[in-house]
């Protein structure tokens, strides 16, 4: 293309300086052959002017001298003179009426001379005869009585009347041939100097065409990605100007290109290959990067882990694994003992279904969890033996169907996210065969989505390890009042969407203020904590057990009735009666009060449910301590000061 392109422009100028010079010959051909024609028209009229007025005079004299009769013989000899082939004379009808006809050496007038005896003007024509240019001029002798001698002396005419007409011929042959030589020798010059003036513009813009062919080159390589494309400086003007600034731009994009695929290589770990197109290279590398800032803006907004690794995961799927990736995410038990499938999506059920379940108990299982290292099953496809196939490859491979199996097999990609510098969680992309290749040029900007998403998710850890902190009792391990503050609207929602009843158990310790008093702060703690453990163990998982404050406890039951709340309550207050702690060689004995209550049985709002129940905890007291209260509204009515 660039080669036909560049001989169209060679062609282009070759071709206007060609029409030039051809038109600039033909113009001075036909100017010059219109002069010589027009010399040559007027030189033989003037040649038969002169000698058909010779001949006027001669048969004038003749005439008067009474020879007219010899003037065949002189129009003969007349005719002989170079270059005249003929001359003849004609008389008009007024020298037939006046002298007669049939005069010897007369001639009858042809149409010419009719019209010239008519008109009384002179005729001149070329004509050809037998392939010879003849030039014939037919004179007319026009009666006057103002010459010498007077023609009305011997005619009976009126001046002004033709009395007859001279006709000669000449050839111009010599004159055309002449005409032609000069003609061509003019135009022999000219063309001459036209090829000179061609070879030499030719060669003056000879430069121009190089310079313009190498930067057209040039222009279709940078295209094509490749700026290292150098224009050859053919002259020291205004082209090699061009040439040179040229150059100095290709070289300033080239480095300018080399310097940021440097930059993004160190940051995406990938070199570029020397047959990519550098441009749309350098354009894809700063796209992705640009996908990759906004992606690490979005997930520092994001709420919780499960909502990062949400968007990781879409956004991995949709960018490159053309929405059809299959993902699976692990997250390490805070004592490193167990990984537990993250069901980052809510559509999904079996959030492990590529790794063998022995992981789950048993992390050192996983070569990532005990490498601490990306696992690349594209590079190393049997480097894991956690990783398995699914039921398809099995039947498939039952069936003998060899090629088929190969077709559908999968290659995990397994990636790392530390948390203070051990595993935290692991994404592990499974990718299809046909996926393999795509997903190889593409692992770079993989790994620094991975690399971004570590501290973001290092962050939210170390978020609700603080915020857990605060909704926890630092000496009893259980959840504190602000704990039951941000969790209860979600507690009374579900409550009321599913009809159930929460029951409200409120307890104290009794006397507990003579345990510190007598045996120390250190007592008191060890019997708060052993409280703590009983409380726990006597209840469900899904219930929530609260240190409401100093000795006081809570515990809210879910789905349940107030029987059930009054045998879980007897179970926690045999089981404290019961409880025996030791404490520097001594031992310590201590019994509680509960109080009950029911939302929404007892109030529709679960702060008056809970408010209540404080109530029912106060009669217990009153009671005589290590009982159980169930509220009643009497016992409100007579309580007004709570």
């Amino acid at each position: 293309m660039v080669f036909r392109s560049t001989r169209t422009l060679n062609f282009k100028v070759s071709l206007f300086f060609v029409a030039v010079f051809a038109g600039l010959i033909v113009v001075l051909t036909t100017i010059t052959l219109f002069a010589f024609r027009q010399f040559s028209i007027n030189t033989a009229t003037e040649h038969l002017r002169t000698a058909t007025e010779i001949t006027r005079v001669h048969l004038t004299e003749s005439m008067m001298n009474g020879v007219i009769d010899n003037r065949q013989t002189f129009l003969l000899r007349l005719a002989g003179i170079q270059n005249l082939k003929s001359a003849r004379v004609v008389r008009s009808p007024i020298l037939e009426e006046q002298f007669g006809k049939n005069h010897k050496g007369e001639h009858f007038p042809d149409e010419i001379e009719k019209e010239v005896i008519k008109t009384g003007k002179s005729l001149f024509k070329i004509i050809e005869s037998n392939g010879e240019a003849i030039f014939r001029g037919t004179v007319p002798y026009v009666a006057n009585s103002d010459g010498n001698p007077n023609c009305m002396q011997c005619h009976n005419a009126k001046p002004g009347d033709v009395l007859g007409t001279v006709t000669m011929t000449m050839s111009i042959a010599g004159l055309r041939r002449d005409s032609i030589a000069t003609v061509a020798g003019i135009s022999g010059v000219v063309l001459i100097a036209s090829v000179v003036l061609f070879i030499l513009l030719t060669y003056l813009l000879k430069p121009i065409s190089n310079t313009a062919n190498d930067i057209e080159r040039a222009v279709q390589d940078a295209i094509d990605g490749n700026f290292r494309k150098e224009i050859k400086k053919q002259t020291n003007d205004e082209i090699g100007k061009i040439a040179n600034d040229m150059n100095r731009l290709l070289k300033f994009l080239c480095n300018g290109l080399d310097k940021i695929n440097n930059y993004i290589s160190q940051l995406v770990d990938n070199q570029q290959s020397k047959h990519e197109n550098q441009l749309l290279a350098t354009i894809e590398m700063v796209k992705n990067m640009t996908e990759i800032s906004k992606y690490k803006t979005a997930i520092e907004e994001d709420d919780t882990k499960e909502d990062i690794y949400h968007r990781l995961i879409e956004t991995l799927n949709a960018k490159f694994f053309r929405g059809q990736g299959e993902f699976s995410v692990y997250e390490v038990s805070s004592n490193s003992n167990e990984l537990h499938p993250v069901p980052f999506r809510e559509d999904i059920d079996e959030p492990c279904c590529w790794c063998h379940q022995k992981i789950l108990s048993n992390p050192n299982n996983c070569r990532v969890f005990h490498t601490a290292h990306m696992v690349n099953g594209l590079i190393q496809p049997d480097i894991c033996f956690g990783f398995k196939q699914n039921a398809d490859m099995v039947d498939l491979h039952d069936d003998g169907n060899t090629e088929l199996m190969d077709t559908q097999r999968r290659y995990p990609l397994c990636f790392p996210i530390l948390k203070s510098g051990m595993v935290g969680s692991i994404v592990q992309m499974v990718v299809k065969k046909a996926d393999r290749e795509h997903i190889l040029a593409v692992l770079p900007y993989i790994k620094v989505y991975m690399a971004d998403t570590a501290p973001v998710l290092e962050v939210r850890r170390l978020m609700e390890t603080l915020r857990e902190s605060s909704l926890r009792d630092a000496m009893t391990g259980l959840n504190n009042r602000r704990f039951l503050e941000e969790y209860i609207e979600t507690l009374t929602a579900c409550a009321r969407r599913k009809q159930t009843h929460i029951a409200i158990l409120m307890l104290d310790l009794d006397h507990f203020k003579m345990i510190n008093d007598t045996y120390g702060h250190d007592a008191g703690d060890a019997v708060l904590k052993a409280l703590a453990e009983v409380i726990k163990t006597t209840v469900r998982a899904s219930d929530i057990v609260i240190r409401y404050g100093g000795e006081e406890f809570m515990v809210v039951l879910q789905d349940t009735s107030s029987a059930y709340a009054l045998n879980v309550a007897e179970k926690i207050r045999a089981s404290v009666e019961s409880m025996k702690i030791s404490h520097r060689g001594i031992t310590l004995h201590r019994t509680v009060s509960i109080g009950v209550a029911d939302f929404p049985g007892d109030s529709h709002t679960f702060w008056q449910a809970v408010k209540f129940a404080d109530v029912a905890l106060y009669h217990a007291k009153e009671a005589g301590r290590n009982c159980i209260t169930h509220f009643t509204r009497e016992m409100w009515q007579d309580n007004q000061r709570y």
